[in-house]
């Protein structure tokens, strides 16, 4: 039997790593680390109960099944689901737990209680591990659900305007389908911890009332076992608890007379017990630019020392403090905008947010910031920071893809991030996170972090599979882990690296390395294209389909695809590349070479990593 997250009691990245182990060991090491497992149970005082011989109660009551099911570009809903599992199992219930796109969607109609937890893709689209089931549910293949019970918990940032928007069609379409809610769906943004735990706790009570008949016993030794698990699996840090890393190195990366500004950021992960794979991601923190603070300070005739409360338990700390590093000040939202208008009783701002104003509220949002807000429509009565700060959200976490392997650097962490620098609306602007590393991250401070798992960015688990690897820019970065990765394992498989940038001189990203990999036969194959130095442009894309021929062959060994970067307009224009070549090299039809992507992304050939 194949090793599944619906088939045993372990996460997809703990299976993951026991396909890698067990295949390697012998059959003394097998049995020794039984023993030592055996040996760790009895020592914990834990006793696994063997379920033919728990107590045989007559008449033993038999519980509602439960299918928790994600959809998540990144790994926080599948962190949530595989937190909801575990709670319910503790509870004594029978539940699986298992991304969209691995349920057998025709099974729905045998699910009893369906809980999805779902993120929201792009402009209100699914994810790309959701689009399946979206589509399914959709169709008018879809059976009725007149026994089933449901909720869903939605994932989304309200600064898009389709928030949450595949969680309240799932929401609405499962209502349509006959099924009873059982829990109010809850649509979380970009700070959805409070809420996600809300959610969780009001399902698992909902679920639990169908406990009672349950005998004692029972109810004691799921109990049990539940707590041990979770005193083994709690993380020390994460993104409610980060770690403080301390800033080893930081150089910009560009040369002289570079457009750009590319950070490399080198972190110690010393004392933190912190791992992580290629593919995942780093979460930082950020603070806001102190003098922007101070400008929204002044501009509101504050006192810079007067506290405010910070967050729900009623922790406080002074304004000044509190917009430094608790509360998001430099972006607009149309939720932020709308209570803006009821306490600032401007007419103007009140007329801007009407309805009808859709499309000029959408416009004025786009690259403005709170200090603008306040500036081009001032409250008309005098606002406390006390009732300010009730309107604004939590400062939102930033993620970057690992830079480094933690094999190769096993107590550090590398970033590559690009300063965004840009002048809007009469005043210079500067990114939050970015800004920070550029001009206030010394070596030697301290910045909050934690780990992002990524499991739809994965090398593959056969080393001689070939990989290509797509990524301009910034998009270079989790193919320095690979390339780390394979080095340190040396491994020697076909690898392919497509990398652009505007100036060779100044721009090249990691060139050194590059080369040196080139020459030890860890990187097979690089082409590079820098757009700025000659006069017609020339990206990714093209050296695609200069080399269609040979990417084609590539495509039919089995090679799996990555693309990383802007999601707009590369990873748009190198999907299209890929069909055209298909087109081209395979002879097949445009809708058969659009098939043959969504079959690469289902069996995880084609990964992306967008932004």
């Amino acid at each position: 039997m194949e090793l599944q997250v619906n088939n045993s009691p372990f996460s997809q990245e703990q299976i993951d790593t026991l396909q890698r182990l067990l295949p390697s060991l012998t059959e003394t090491q097998k049995a020794w680390l039984s023993g030592y497992l055996a040996a760790f149970q009895a020592q914990a005082g834990t006793v696994v109960p063997n379920q033919e011989a728990v107590s045989t109660n007559a008449a033993q009551p038999v519980l509602r099944e439960v299918t928790i099911l994600f959809g998540s570009e990144t790994s926080n809903g599948q962190t949530l689901a595989e937190e909801l599992t575990k709670k319910i199992k503790e509870q004594g219930f029978k539940a699986t737990c298992s991304a969209l796109d691995d349920f057998k969607v025709k099974k729905i109609k045998d699910v009893q209680d369906l809980l999805i937890v779902t993120a929201t893709h792009g402009e209100g689209d699914p994810p790309d591990n959701a689009i399946s089931f979206y589509e399914y549910l959709h169709s008018r293949r879809a059976p009725k659900l007149k026994d089933l019970r449901f909720s869903v918990l939605s994932l989304g940032d309200q600064s898009y305007e389709f928030f949450c928007q595949t969680g309240k069609d799932f929401d609405k379409r499962l209502e349509e389908l006959g099924g009873e809610r059982l829990y109010p769906r809850i649509d979380c943004d970009v700070d959805f911890d409070e809420p996600a735990e809300e959610w969780i706790n009001g399902v698992v009570e909902k679920i639990s009332e169908a406990k009672e008949a349950v005998s004692q016993p029972d109810n004691q030794l799921n109990q049990q076992a539940g707590i041990h698990a979770q005193e083994l699996d709690l993380p020390a840090y994460s993104r409610t608890n980060p770690f403080k890393a301390e800033i080893l190195e930081n150089l910009n990366l560009n040369g002289r007379g570079s457009n750009k500004e590319t950070r490399h950021l080198e972190l110690s992960l010393a004392g933190s017990n912190l791992s992580f794979e290629p593919g995942d991601s780093l979460g930082i923190i950020p603070e806001n630019d102190p003098n922007l603070v101070s400008q929204l300070i002044s501009e509101m005739k504050w006192d810079p020392e007067e506290a405010v409360p910070v967050n729900k338990k009623g922790d406080m700390r002074s304004i000044f403090d509190a917009l430094h590093t608790n509360l998001e000040i430099t972006c607009l939202t149309k939720p932020l905008m709308n209570k803006a208008a009821e306490i600032f009783a401007n007419d103007k701002l009140l007329e801007l947010v009407a309805p009808v104003q859709k499309e000029a509220l959408k416009d004025y949002i786009t690259g403005r910031d709170l200090l603008d807000l306040i500036k081009d429509f001032p409250p008309t009565r005098e606002l406390t920071p006390d009732e300010f700060v009730q309107i604004l959200r939590k400062i939102p976490p930033r993620l970057y893809s690992i830079t480094s392997s933690h094999k190769a650097n096993p107590d550090e962490v590398h970033l590559t991030i690009g300063t965004v620098r840009y002048k809007a609306h009469g005043r210079e602007r500067l990114g939050v996170c970015s800004g920070q590393s550029a001009e206030r991250a010394e070596p030697g401070n301290l910045l909050p972090i934690y780990i992002q798992r990524n499991p739809n960015f994965k090398l593959p688990r056969d080393p001689e599979i070939p990989v290509i690897m797509i990524g301009p820019g910034t998009g270079v970065a989790p193919y320095r882990a690979f390339m780390e990765e394979r080095e340190e394992l040396d491994i020697k498989g076909k690898t392919w690296l497509f990398f652009g940038d505007q100036h060779f001189s100044s721009d090249f990203l990691y060139q050194v390395e590059w080369q040196n990999w080139l020459k030890e036969g860890i990187l097979t194959r690089m082409d590079v294209a820098f757009s700025r130095d000659f006069e017609k442009k020339v990206y990714v894309q093209h050296l695609m389909l200069e080399n269609s021929q040979d990417l084609y062959q590539w495509l039919q060994e089995g090679a799996y695809v990555y693309v990383c970067g802007d999601e707009k307009r590369m990873a748009k224009d190198v999907h299209q590349t890929l069909i055209t070549i298909m087109e081209k090299e395979g002879g097949i039809r445009h809708e058969d070479a659009e098939q043959y992507l969504k079959d690469m992304r289902r069996q995880k050939r084609y990964q992306r990593d967008v932004y």
